[in-house]
């Protein structure tokens, strides 16, 4: 299974961009698809994670209201839009996804993942 993201880059504060992460190697979408994030000097921390059917779905708190992530399994593909971007979001961005029924506190938890993309770095400066 490869995980590859895309649509990072530099952005000027309350701006936005749309990150996006496309499964290959599997037939079927993911049950469960996460983004998390890793700022330079810091550990790496949940964004955001949605399942397969929706169900599941959970945002950390700093991003909520700001962030939405959705997801298109006819593409196995999972989007994080994100919005009123500030300096605190820069970050590298990583994609984890694994085929396993995970319940929500599962789901937090990036030692539960077994997939994981490359990561794809987001700035946020003016």
């Amino acid at each position: 299974v490869e995980l590859n993201e895309s649509g990072g880059g530099l952005v000027q504060p309350g701006g936005s961009l749309r990150l996006s992460c496309a499964a290959s190697g599997v037939t079927s979408s993911p049950y469960v698809m996460t983004w998390f994030r890793q700022a330079s000097g810091k550990e790496r921390e949940f964004v955001a994670t949605r399942s397969r059917d929706g169900l599941r779905q959970s945002y950390a708190n700093s991003v909520k209201g700001r962030f939405t992530m959705s997801r298109d399994n006819a593409k196995k593909t999972a989007y994080l839009q994100m919005n009123s971007l500030k300096p605190e979001d820069t970050a590298v961005y990583y994609c984890a996804a694994d085929q396993k029924y995970m319940i929500l506190s599962q789901m937090w938890n990036q030692k539960a993942y077994e997939y994981w993309g490359q990561g794809i770095e987001v700035t946020v400066s003016s």
